[in-house]
């Protein structure tokens, strides 16, 4: 036996449940950091949305082939309507907003610059999508906060958004913004590289974030360890929000009730640029109409895919603007989340211009 494959199955058995040793901050399986229930939100209550409308998302939810959560809050009438809207559903990267949020936050009370110089290593270094990674691999990397926050949400950048969390606080810091704006059933985690091996059944190990060693850990675990992790993650998630929640905070954030003034701007034009989900709620746009979000995805284990989600502001040619959340847990494929974010984006247009 070698000793990488060893050291796997010795984590697997940790992760299974084999020892019996007390959990560690490092087992996967750990508690949640801060523990506790999730903070209710201070919005301010909402009266129920059209009920015709409020039927069709209802429909719509309940046809999906998997788990949906969907919210909208109308900013300009007070309403909201949603289906399966409390619940916990995994973020993935939406969960980059909340660490915008405290970023741009940070630079309102005067402790940051989005103009700070930062240097990232191979150290730095996570796992999946992080396009800095060829520039940090070819010898270093140093660029400003700022140009982190809008690489974390328009390319969804994981090693930006993980420099970025560093860079204001850590973890904690996201934790204790979403506690004092009182944002409600929003969870935040440890960052990428700690959520996505404990997702996958693994401890993290620097080592993952080059070339395919991740999928090659990974893959060695047995099945039953991986879809005991997999599944422990769906049921209650790490990094778990509650698309009510979600979109209460987003039309929190378009109201200037977080941040000052020009950092709402400055980040509601960061989401507006956004580049992925262009088969989600994107694809369903008529002319005129605009879309400032962001997107999550997470692992696929046994074509279960643990979180598809888009979040963020509709604005219609008129100027009225939905805050929306879309988060859905899939039993077999993508497509069919897809779907379902373009068939509700749909329905509320055509709501819309039927009131106009």
């Amino acid at each position: 036996m070698t000793p990488l494959l060893r050291k796997l199955i010795s984590t697997a058995l940790l992760i299974a449940g084999a020892s019996s040793a007390p959990a560690q901050t490092s087992d996967p399986l750990a508690p949640l950091p801060g523990g506790g229930a999730p903070t209710p939100s201070t919005l301010r209550p909402a009266r129920p949305g059209p009920a015709a409308l409020n039927a069709r998302i209802a429909e719509m939810g309940r046809a999906f082939d998997g788990k949906a959560g969907i919210a909208i809050v109308s900013l300009k009438d007070g309403w909201e309507i949603g289906y399966g809207a409390t619940a916990l559903y995994p973020q993935q990267s939406c969960s980059k907003l909340w660490v915008a949020i405290t970023a741009m936050d940070a630079v309102d009370r005067g402790r940051v610059s989005l103009s700070d110089k930062v240097t990232l290593g191979r150290d730095d270094l996570t796992l999946f999508h992080q396009p800095l990674a060829d520039k940090i691999l070819a010898g270093g990397h140093t660029t400003t906060l700022g140009a982190l926050l809008f690489t974390a949400i328009t390319e969804s950048d994981n090693t930006a958004n993980d420099k970025l969390m560093r860079s204001i606080g850590g973890p904690s810091a996201v934790r204790t913004m979403i506690a004092a704006k009182g944002l409600g059933s929003i969870r935040f985690y440890e960052g990428e590289r700690a959520l996505q091996s404990k997702i996958a059944g693994l401890i993290w190990s620097q080592s993952y974030s080059i070339g395919d060693a991740f999928y090659k850990a990974r893959n060695a675990l047995p099945a039953a360890v991986r879809r005991a992790a997999f599944d422990r993650y769906v049921a209650d998630p790490y990094d778990g929000a509650a698309p009510q929640s979600v979109a209460r905070a987003l039309a929190r954030l378009k109201r200037g009730e977080l941040l000052s003034a020009e950092s709402t701007n400055r980040l509601l034009s960061i989401m507006s640029q956004t580049r992925t989900g262009k088969l989600r709620v994107r694809a369903a746009l008529p002319a005129g109409w605009s879309w400032s979000h962001k997107t999550g995805t997470g692992q696929n284990f046994e074509k279960r895919i643990a979180g598809i989600n888009d979040i963020g502001l509709l604005t219609a040619p008129d100027g009225t603007v939905y805050a929306m959340a879309i988060m859905t847990v899939t039993n077999r494929s993508d497509g069919n989340s897809q779907d379902l974010m373009q068939a509700v984006t749909r329905e509320l247009v055509a709501y819309h211009n039927a009131r106009r």
